[in-house]
């Protein structure tokens, strides 16, 4: 599933996320800030090709490597955090500030990724002695409300 943006919603001039790339040391470059842009706009995790589609329909140039590249970067240096799809697809979503934490839902049928604000993963695990925990990553998998078996519903996963 890709997702539209309409041409100018990806800027490619935030003072804020110039400053960010450069508060971590990196090069600022067009590309980095116009995926942060989109990052924190988007409604939802995005997959490289959305990023891609996104950059491509604001006439920023970019290419592959370059994006892949400013992405990981991006991941590196915590800005933003890569989520793990079912498809084998990397999505991406910006860091916030406050350091919210929340699960996600991946529809299985579609590849859709939604936020689930309100749920957040827990840390309090209990690790063996000499463990430390950097990251919990909470991921729910079924069907979304479009490719699900309610009311409605013809489970056709390209109705999206």
């Amino acid at each position: 599933m890709i997702m539209s943006f309409s041409k100018g919603s990806v800027r490619s001039g935030n003072r804020a996320a110039k400053d960010l790339i450069a508060d971590h040391g990196g090069r600022v470059t067009r590309t980095r800030v116009a995926v942060i842009e989109a990052l924190q706009i988007a409604p939802a995790p995005m997959s490289h090709e959305d990023l891609g589609a996104a950059l491509a329909a604001d006439d920023i140039p970019h290419d592959r490597v370059t994006l892949y590249r400013a992405l990981d970067w991006l991941v590196e240096q915590g800005i933003a955090r890569r989520i793990a799809g079912s498809d084998r697809a990397w999505r991406f979503e910006v860091v916030r500030p406050d350091s919210h934490r929340h699960a996600h839902f991946h529809c299985d049928r579609c590849g859709r990724v939604i936020c689930l604000e309100s749920l957040q993963p827990s840390s309090a695990v209990s690790l063996p002695d000499g463990y430390q925990l950097d990251r919990a990553e909470l991921v729910l998998h079924g069907a979304c409300a479009t490719c699900g078996d309610g009311p409605g519903s013809d489970n056709d996963p390209g109705q999206h």
